[in-house]
């Protein structure tokens, strides 16, 4: 399977170089960098490190940078594509886990990394709004998935020729979800570490974005 690493990123010139370098020790095919605006050195040290890249000339949001990046995947005629955060909150170590389920069932379209097993060092304010949106998410799509927010995920390309994704922000984590599910593809689950790197600035804004989930919900309910 031709599988590539897809990292949207915005101002993580402290941890872009060495995220790059670990995935292409574990012999994956390419890895592609979105810049998101970056006013930083993002760009140059993802190209310096060997990615692939591809640029916003402005901030547009985390769900336009993975569209983006969705689209080049899909031209490029990647089968598997692995989504992870750029500022070290994802493990390289861990996606051979997120392949071995997939290998272990082939009837598996996507897979959501799960921190909620063990989520000791995650901020207790984004503890409990990510329960509340794995809760709801959950309640509407009627399976129970612990960890809907987390962007550490595995796609087959069926998922995303498919799922119509329409959103510019963090909501994008919940409308991939309800999408897949909504078109019948099958979702998995694998454990993986709650890393939290304090000297690093947090993109996401709780009241914000929390305040977009829930228009994002009533829109949805409204069509589904």
């Amino acid at each position: 399977m031709k599988t590539c690493v897809l990292i949207p990123t915005y101002n993580e010139a402290k941890t872009i170089g060495w995220l790059i370098r670990k995935i292409r020790e574990l012999g994956i095919e390419e890895v592609i960098v979105v810049d998101d605006g970056s006013t930083d050195n993002t760009s140059k040290i993802a190209e310096e490190n060997g990615a692939k890249l591809l640029r916003n000339s402005k901030n547009l949001g985390k769900g336009n940078a993975l569209r983006r990046g969705f689209s080049y995947c899909l031209e490029n005629n990647f089968d598997v594509v692995i989504t992870m955060d750029g500022d070290g909150q994802h493990s390289p170590e861990e996606i051979p886990h997120f392949l071995k389920v997939l290998e272990s069932n082939k009837k598996v379209d996507l897979v959501i990394g799960n921190r909620m097993h063990s989520p000791q060092g995650m901020p207790l304010l984004r503890f409990f709004t990510n329960k509340i949106m794995s809760w709801i998410i959950s309640l509407m799509v009627k399976q129970k998935i612990p960890d809907t927010q987390c962007g550490f995920r595995l796609f087959k390309r069926e998922v995303l020729e498919k799922i119509n994704l329409r959103t510019e922000k963090f909501e994008i984590e919940s409308e991939i979800l309800m999408e897949a599910i909504r078109k019948g593809f099958s979702i998995s689950t694998v454990p993986i570490k709650t890393i939290y790197l304090y000297d690093s600035v947090s993109q996401i804004d709780p009241v914000v974005d929390t305040f977009r989930f829930l228009k994002f919900i009533l829109r949805t309910l409204l069509r589904w």
